[in-house]
């Protein structure tokens, strides 16, 4: 009983503990790794930070993800720590394993 219970605070810990997530460079990143690194960010819109990016330019500033609709100051502020113009995930870690499994 005493394992059972020590077992359920153990797993308790680990779904609640928040994943540390890497720095994404989105000056470079894929849609894919914005999608799978970046809290909130789904696929649609990171298509769309790829799309303003391909007809803007490189990012200036981290706010500059408030031109993308969809993309509030709230957002930015929620994954700024997880954000670089110039370091950082560029591609989507399935992508880059299925690549690896793809060359062995």
């Amino acid at each position: 009983m005493k394992i059972v219970r020590i077992l359920s605070i153990a797993f308790f810990l680990l779904a609640t503990t928040p994943v540390l997530a890497e720095v994404v460079n989105i000056n470079q990143a894929d849609a894919a790794a914005l999608a799978e690194h970046l809290n909130g960010i789904g696929m649609v819109k990171a298509k769309e930070i790829v799309k303003y990016r391909d007809t803007h330019g490189k990012f200036e500033s981290i706010e500059e993800l408030t031109n993308i609709k969809g993309i509030g100051e709230k957002t930015v502020e929620k994954i700024r720590d997880n954000v670089s113009l110039s370091k950082g995930v560029t591609q989507s870690e399935v992508r880059v394993a299925n690549k690896s499994s793809a060359e062995e």
